[in-house]
């Protein structure tokens, strides 16, 4: 007699509920743990490329996904009076535009997967993993809440400040910041918004961003460069306070957008950094996604890494009767797409936010000739992520008949 196998995944946003959907499909019971008491839809516009498109693909999302597509039309990149200086259109193929030809919030990303996976997964919002205690036949886990449970494997899938990852590596991963803070807000759309990403940029390596979504309002994001000061561990209105302060002068439609942070509910600071790991497992527990190879939201590959991480796990674990070889393959078949999507190019993110007028201008006639039709393709190699460069292993002959 087979005794099905259990796997505990904590994170429900992009890449815990893509792994939860292939292991169900594999025979496995699955469980997603999250820390937020409900689904959190909340979230900024994200790209499907590549090879997570493929994944997307596999199950049978593709449509769904353009459904509840954003709409963007492509980028343009304005002045202070808000002519545009360059335009780049959205890509046509699987990888290439700064805007994604699947180009989608996360929020609603998150909700189709957990919409998808949800009849075969047990979901459980509001609660944490305290505690692990690896053994020989399984792993032990302790709640937040003093329950206790065992399972086979453990996945932390809960982003790039991931709490459960020191239960699983320690000290192993580092967040290697990038240079810049970013703050991500949600503001009401008027009448002079368009479906177009307006980019501004402004002295003082600042820029100033305006995305459209299929919701009816705008994604704003407020960008600029600095060293590590801490900022991220401010309280709420201390961050805001700093905003408001530190983009005062920055013209363009910047005074709206400050308006809106003062009453903004979907608000989120971070400093833009990587997680890097010279591992991604021990024992019976393993990282993915954000919490394992987090590349930044300016790599362009944060939603490919996930869902192709969870699909290659996922079937590894499936391939194989040892966790430990199923691990191995993993990080065999993941870690070169990873340090790929990992090695941004040079001068991110300080060349795309200049500190002088004169820069912001050199920016600008840089774009405008890569976005000439004779350069367009040149220009469309510069917003071109590595998310194609992995050959996907098939394991089709693994899935359970009728699932």
């Amino acid at each position: 007699m087979t005794t099905t196998r259990r796997v505990l995944v904590s994170g429900a946003s992009i890449a815990g509920p893509a792994l939860a959907w292939w292991m169900q499909r594999y025979g496995w019971e699955t469980v997603v743990v999250e820390r937020a008491d409900e689904l959190r839809t909340a979230g900024q516009n994200i790209d499907v490329r590549g090879a997570g498109r493929e994944v997307a693909r596999k199950m049978g999302l593709e449509d769904a996904i353009r459904a509840a597509g954003t709409g963007e039309l492509g980028t343009r990149f304005v002045g202070r009076d808000g002519r545009t200086r360059a335009e780049l259109p959205a890509g046509t193929g699987d990888t290439d535009g700064a805007t994604a030809e699947l180009e989608i919030l996360r929020g609603e990303l998150a909700r189709i997967l957990v919409d998808r996976s949800r009849e075969t997964t047990d979901y459980r919002f509001g609660t944490t993993i305290a505690a692990l205690d690896d053994r020989a036949d399984g792993i032990d886990v302790t709640f937040a809440d003093g329950r206790e449970e065992t399972f086979d494997v453990v996945v932390a899938a809960d982003g790039m400040r991931s709490r459960t990852r020191r239960l699983v590596v320690g000290d192993a991963a580092q967040i290697q910041p990038k240079g810049m803070y970013t703050a991500y807000l949600t503001i009401p759309r008027v009448a002079s918004d368009t479906d177009w990403w307006r980019w501004y940029s402004a002295p003082g390596g600042r820029s100033v961003t305006l995305r459209p979504d299929n919701l009816g309002t705008i994604r704003a994001t407020l960008s600029f460069l600095s060293p590590p000061r801490g900022y991220e561990d401010l309280d709420d209105a201390a961050q805001r306070d700093l905003l408001c302060r530190l983009f005062a002068d920055a013209g363009w439609e910047t005074p709206r957008v400050l308006d809106g942070l003062r009453h903004a509910e979907e608000y989120y600071f971070e400093q833009v950094g990587q997680v890097h790991s010279p591992i991604w497992h021990h024992g019976r527990a393993a990282l993915v996604g954000d919490a394992a190879y987090c590349a930044s939201p300016v790599s362009g590959m944060g939603t490919s890494l996930g869902l192709t991480g969870a699909y290659v796990l996922a079937g590894e674990l499936a391939s194989h009767i040892h966790h430990r070889d199923a691990f191995a393959g993993y990080e065999r078949i993941m870690r070169p797409y990873v340090d790929q999507a990992q090695d941004l190019p040079p001068g991110t993110p300080r060349l795309a936010n200049p500190r002088t007028r004169a820069g912001v201008a050199a920016l600008h006639g840089v774009l405008a000739l890569a976005a000439t039709p004779v350069a367009r393709s040149v220009g469309a190699r510069l917003f071109r992520p590595p998310a194609d460069r992995i050959e996907l292993p098939d394991y089709t002959h693994l899935e359970r008949a009728g699932a």
